[in-house]
């Protein structure tokens, strides 16, 4: 029998986040917690692969249908970035095939479907901030199977879905750039970090409060497809900038030394510049972004205080 955390609360909303052991499930989870008053008309499944793999489609129709889930908030990728390059049949099969798994049965079931894709979409060769209608030019495997997934679901084309490409998240939870920085500043007397990188960093429970923003302020449907946004933290920063910036808030004294990409050589291509436009979904949901390092100093605190 499968096992799943279940935040219940006289539910009126059946809500599925699946990858919930993640960096941005762990968030969304952590906010419904902490905010139980807030949630009162909604019924959280959070599930992880170990409880209910999105590749097992009968497991998934299964829990679909017993629970009279009306809502996914798809969390689940892979996102290993150099090593999907050499394992592709697994990249696919998270990023793309699972993905249409979900698009289909949200169409039968009258599902919501909440879906998270990413900046790598592009290929970092403008300058100039990325909207919703800028065209995609994947890299690598993992931004070609997150292409590819995100078209998939576009052509199932269920109701109300809605795909937020997202860049550089970070947490308390899981394995992220910032904890990275935090374990090697201590270990380190400096490090190396490329400076020609240029992004926005996104504090995952920035990007969790958001979804769960939208969910409660639904609008009309207008039958007009997928819609697609954009969301990161707002501002600019190189990867050299974000390690800087962590030192400076964890106040460890690490130098940091900036180096270029052709000096850190990986196995798959990053673009140069993902900066993404995020006019889109202010505006529609009337959402305010908070600034990347506002949100990079609560997350550091948070971290401290847990540790």
């Amino acid at each position: 029998m499968l096992t799943y955390s279940i935040l219940k609360i006289d539910s009126m909303s059946k809500i599925l986040v699946t990858g919930s052991h993640g960096q941005l499930g762990s968030e969304i989870r952590t906010i419904v917690q902490n905010n139980s008053n807030d949630y009162t008309t909604e019924e959280f499944f959070f599930t992880a692969k170990d409880t209910l793999d999105i590749r097992d489609t009968k497991a998934i129709e299964l829990f679909i249908k017993e629970h009279t889930i009306d809502t996914i908030i798809n969390c689940t990728a892979y996102t290993a970035v150099d090593n999907a390059e050499d394992n592709i049949m697994m990249a696919d099969e998270i990023n793309r095939e699972a993905v249409r798994t979900l698009a289909l049965l949200s169409l039968e079931n009258n599902i919501k479907l909440i879906h998270i894709s990413t900046d790598y979409l592009f290929d970092g060769n403008s300058y100039k901030p990325y909207t919703e209608e800028t065209q995609s030019n994947p890299q690598g495997i993992y931004s070609k199977t997150k292409l590819a997934g995100e078209q998939e679901l576009k052509q199932v084309n269920p109701p109300e879905a809605i795909i937020i490409r997202t860049s550089w998240i970070y947490s308390g939870f899981g394995a992220n750039f910032v904890k990275t920085m935090l374990r090697l500043g201590k270990q380190k007397d400096a490090i190396n970090v490329v400076f020609d990188q240029i992004g926005t960093p996104t504090y995952a429970r920035d990007l969790a409060a958001a979804i769960l923003w939208i969910l409660k302020h639904p609008l009309d449907s207008d039958n007009k497809g997928v819609a697609i946004y954009h969301y990161s933290n707002e501002g600019v920063a190189s990867w050299y900038d974000f390690a800087k910036a962590i030192f400076e808030f964890a106040n460890i004294p690490c130098a940091v030394n900036p180096i270029e990409t052709y000096q850190y050589p990986t196995p798959a291509k990053r673009p140069y510049y993902s900066v993404l436009n995020k006019s889109k979904i202010k505006t529609t949901y009337n959402l305010k972004i908070p600034y990347w390092r506002d949100s990079l100093k609560e997350c550091i605190q948070k971290i401290e205080e847990s540790s």
